[in-house]
């Protein structure tokens, strides 16, 4: 047996065998090792669903070319896989649910995916076992179905052995030590006894340049291994199986053809047939993690005891459903251990810490991901990084803060979430509030709708009291959005007041700190008391992270970048300061974002209320243009309240940001709002400042800005300092121009916005690009949104179609920056 490899694959699930073909394809010397037997974990009583249908643009890529692969398996390596391509329906008992398919119908045309509504009428006409009366449609795709799950497996891994990868089980992987080069994996060969899988004894190890984990329902004991927080943890999933029934039997032996995999999202159920019968997989309420620590050891391919109580009402839907299956007795059941993570999708990339560690964990539709995220994950290891932007799938997505009881909670919510309906405004409530910054109460008192980001609450709208959030949902203008619209109006025409103290910031100091932010950065570096905004590449030129970088001193910076990515990007730095030590010097990397409360005031009469607190020998000059510029920082005193003050404005007003102790928070936010009550002083939650951003075109990273396009892509040539040299500027160069980012006014229709995932489309009807951002203007007074576009039609003035409610609307794009375009507003003395 091999004990050097380029890439250790630990697992040999569906997952595990995706990750080993698509690296031995590459030309990586890979070796997959298995505890047990391949298949042996949730891929075997896995039901095989191949399902196209997801609202992420990442995870619809990934099953996207799942499904493509698995068609053309048993012509690579002889082996049926079991694919059966019968179509997957997916039924909608409401408008609501309906809205939600236009809105995934955006996404499926921006990647290619084909699919196709059906009227009650269609469906009945062609699967008249089907009850239809109450629904309002469906959406249809013909090329979805469900496949073997151990025969794709099996397949996958001759597929690999066939492209050069090893393949080697019943060896456990015990430990992990990292050398600066490479890992050294230490391993013990099991047996079988007694019908357990015990060790033989006989311990080695493997040396691996890269090692990837994908061990499924184990994920806690590789975390264990690893020293890092992976919050993978299994929820019980039951599928129960039918004896034939007659009327299917009969409805086949006519010539007809399968059902497609049925699903009726609003009762929370899939089912396909099986052998004459059906097959019943219910997505219900209450369902437990499990091995929320550790597997047991004696458990392999093993299930719990089915709670059939606990499925009453999916099983008696189903019937309703399905009329004649209400006589047909249960021939089989099943309940299996599913990973989950706490929004759903795995955690697919580099592990928090570790170099050359990457994850492939949390994998709750495993079967249709293997394919793809073997795909996708080895372009990210041997080329530097994926065609598709995965971010969204990143491991340090979730932070250090998470422990394991907050994890199980919210896989357990996230299972229950399969089908319920997934608003684009959706804010799920389980293990909340947690996160909460010192005027949290205040906040709340005022009428605060609250997100979540990164853990932290975060106001995302205020109004009246008894008003209800949930109900507030939807895929058209909620409830919410009159609120918005007015604090929106509100920066514009007086004040607003936004905590966003969910902003990432880091510490970065040391002697080497300078040379190095050069070097990681693409814009010039702001000379001491300014401040700059500029990129961080990753290896393939594409935009890794934005940066709002503060100089405090000669070598001391304080670093701001998006709330939801402080672990992603605090361990990026980390990495590359340690990495870069020898060319450069000692760089001390620091998260200080608990440290730190952040508000943000803008608006016309900002300065006027500031005025009102600001304690300095001459308060009327103290923040004008000549002593407190834009794009500058000083240190100034608001009332008792320390304030490191930043004037620059993300929604494009006169304003600053308030940069303070956060023990201070509750008393500054008083102050702020006490003093502003005379000048119009709004509360402006998240949502507002997001449409007022793209009045400006302001990028925003996991938007506009991410890991597939680079940053003269997206149109920000002024951050990019090119007569010096950064990391990643080559490759960025060799890109070239492939699209375009643009902003677009957009006549949409009158109860709806786009929500940033819709296509484009140029006159001729041909598919030109997709929304990235979206929502309403108040300055233009109506839809706006932000993208990407052929290069060919980024010019002011291109009409282009935007793609809503399956209707084209008109849209033309416009100046960069179409509210304020010199920034007089922003540059505003006083």
């Amino acid at each position: 047996m091999k004990t050097h490899v380029k890439a250790l694959v630990v697992g040999g699930g569906a997952v595990g065998c995706g990750i080993a073909l698509h690296l031995a394809r590459a030309g990586w010397d890979t070796m997959l090792v298995e505890r047990d037997e391949l298949t042996a974990g949730s891929t075997w009583h896995a039901a095989g669903l191949l399902p196209l249908f997801n609202m992420g643009y990442a995870t619809s890529h990934i099953h996207d070319y799942s499904v493509k692969l698995y068609a053309g398996l048993e012509a690579e390596t002889g082996l049926n896989a079991g694919f059966t391509r019968c179509g997957n329906l997916r039924m909608a008992q409401t408008d609501a649910r309906m809205d939600e398919y236009m809105l995934y119908s955006a996404t499926a045309e921006t990647v290619g995916i084909e699919h196709e509504f059906l009227t009650p009428r269609q469906i009945k006409d062609r699967w008249p076992l089907v009850r239809t009366e109450d629904l309002k449609g469906a959406l249809f795709h013909p090329t979805d179905g469900y496949i073997n799950p151990a025969d794709v497996t099996q397949a996958m891994a001759r597929a690999a052995r066939m492209a050069g990868a090893t393949i080697e089980r019943k060896i456990q992987v015990n430990g992990y030590e990292w050398t600066g080069e490479e890992w050294i994996v230490t391993c013990e060969k099991m047996v079988e006894k007694g019908g357990n899988l015990v060790s033989s004894g006989e311990q080695f190890e493997i040396r691996a340049e890269h090692v990837v984990t994908a061990t499924g329902n184990h994920a806690q004991r590789t975390a264990r291994l690893l020293g890092i927080k992976i919050p993978a943890i299994p929820v019980e999933h039951q599928y129960i199986v039918t004896e034939p029934d007659p009327a299917l039997v009969k409805w086949r032996a006519e010539g007809n053809p399968e059902h497609p995999v049925l699903r009726d999202a609003d009762a929370k159920w899939y089912v396909r047939e099986e052998r004459g019968g059906w097959i019943l997989g219910p997505y219900e309420r209450n369902a437990p993690a499990r091995f929320l620590y550790d597997v047991p050891e004696s458990f392999r391919a093993d299930l719990f005891p089915l709670d059939l109580e606990r499925i009453e009402e999916e099983y008696m839907s189903m019937i309703h459903r399905l009329p004649t299956s209400e006589t047909v007795g249960l021939k089989d059941d099943f309940n299996g251990p599913i990973c989950y993570t706490p929004d759903g999708n795995p955690l697919v990339g580099p592990a928090p810490g570790l170099r050359n560690m990457w994850l492939a964990e949390g994998f709750s539709f495993g079967i249709t991901a293997a394919g793809g995220v073997g795909h996708y994950l080895a372009q990210m290891m041997t080329e530097g990084e994926a065609e598709i932007d995965m971010a969204s799938l990143d491991p340090r997505r979730f932070g250090g803060w998470m422990t394991t009881e907050y994890a199980a909670r919210k896989n357990e919510e996230a299972y229950e979430h399969v089908f319920v309906l997934h608003h684009p405004d959706e804010e799920r409530e389980a293990c909340r509030p947690l996160r909460t910054a010192p005027a949290y109460d205040r906040q709340k008192e005022a009428g605060a709708q609250f997100g979540q980001v990164n853990g932290w609450e975060r106001p995302n709208y205020y109004a009246p009291a008894g008003f209800d959030d949930h109900a507030a949902r939807s895929f058209r203008r909620g409830g919410w959005w009159q609120y918005a619209k007015a604090e929106a109006e509100a920066i514009r025409g007086t004040a607003g007041l936004i905590d966003a103290s969910a902003f990432a910031k880091h510490r970065v100091h040391g002697k080497g700190a300078t040379a190095f932010l050069d070097w990681f950065t693409t814009n010039k570096l702001p000379k001491v008391g300014r401040i700059n905004l500029t990129y961080a590449l990753t290896e393939a030129g594409t935009t890794r992270t934005e940066y709002t970088i503060v100089r405090l001193a000669e070598d001391d910076y304080y670093l701001i970048s998006a709330g939801a990515w402080a672990d992603y990007d605090g361990d990026h730095l980390r990495k590359m300061a340690e990495e870069m030590e020898g060319e450069f010097g000692q760089v001390i990397v620091q998260d200080i974002t608990t440290q730190w409360g952040v508000f943000a005031i803008a608006g016309p009469n900002s300065r006027a209320i500031l005025k009102e607190l600001v304690r300095d020998a001459d308060p009327a000059t103290a923040l004008g243009n000549k002593r407190f510029p834009w794009l500058s920082m000083r240190n100034i005193e608001l009332g008792m309240c320390p304030v490191r003050a930043i004037r620059v404005a993300y929604t494009g007003e006169l304003g600053w940001e308030l940069h303070h102790p956060i023990e201070f928070g509750r008393y500054l936010w008083d102050q702020l709002v006490a003093a502003g009550e005379k000048h119009g002083l709004k509360l402006v939650g998240a949502r507002a400042q997001n449409w007022l951003r793209q009045e400006k075109s302001y990028r925003a990273f996991g938007t506009e800005l991410g890991r597939d396009a680079t940053p003269l892509e997206a149109g920000l040539d002024r951050f990019v300092d090119l007569d010096k040299a950064f990391n990643g500027k080559q490759a960025m160069l060799d890109k070239g121009i492939r699209s375009k980012c643009v902003t677009l006014l957009i006549d949409g229709p009158g109860d709806a916005d786009p929500w940033g995932r819709e296509a484009l489309y140029a006159a001729d009807g041909t598919k030109v690009g997709r929304l990235t951002s979206a929502g309403w203007s108040a300055a233009f007074g109506k839809s706006i949104g932000m993208g990407y576009v052929r290069p060919d039609l980024a010019e002011p003035g291109t009409r282009l179609k935007v793609r809503m409610q399956r209707e084209l609307w008109d849209a033309v794009v416009t100046e960069d920056s179409p509210y304020d375009p010199e920034n007089k507003v922003i540059r505003v003395d006083g």
